[in-house]
């Protein structure tokens, strides 16, 4: 079974950056799209970023686009998201997940395998 862990969250001022790493075990990485989603507590989880296999295409969500950057490295088996600007309202968990048709940016349905996340807080 792919395994996934998340790391990089932390507490941070608004205004400051993180980036998050999710590094992929027990699989064909390369072949794999990549997600990323938040929750925040009380909230649904929500799509954040995605990134196709290859790494040509990436995807986010139009209310961060601008302030996160996903991308991947297929020789580490690991996917990133820079988030920079962070705002109190980017407080949430973040996920990673991974999705074997390898296009990304479908619904959250595709998703087969989740981190167990990591925590990001924004302070104001």
């Amino acid at each position: 079974q792919v395994q996934l862990v998340e790391s990089g969250g932390g507490l941070v001022q608004a205004g400051g950056s993180l980036r998050l790493s999710c590094a992929v075990s027990r699989g064909t990485f390369s072949s794999y799209a990549m997600g990323w989603f938040r929750q925040a507590p009380g909230k649904d989880r929500e799509f954040v970023a995605a990134i196709s296999w290859s790494g040509r295409y990436t995807y986010y969500a139009d209310s961060l686009k601008g302030r996160l950057t996903i991308s991947r490295d297929n020789a580490k088996n690991t996917v990133f998201l820079q988030m920079n600007s962070l705002k109190p309202e980017d407080t949430a968990v973040y996920y990673c997940a991974s999705d074997p048709s390898g296009v990304g940016g479908g619904p959250i349905e595709e998703y087969e395998f989740w981190g167990q996340g990591t925590q990001v807080t924004v302070s104001s």
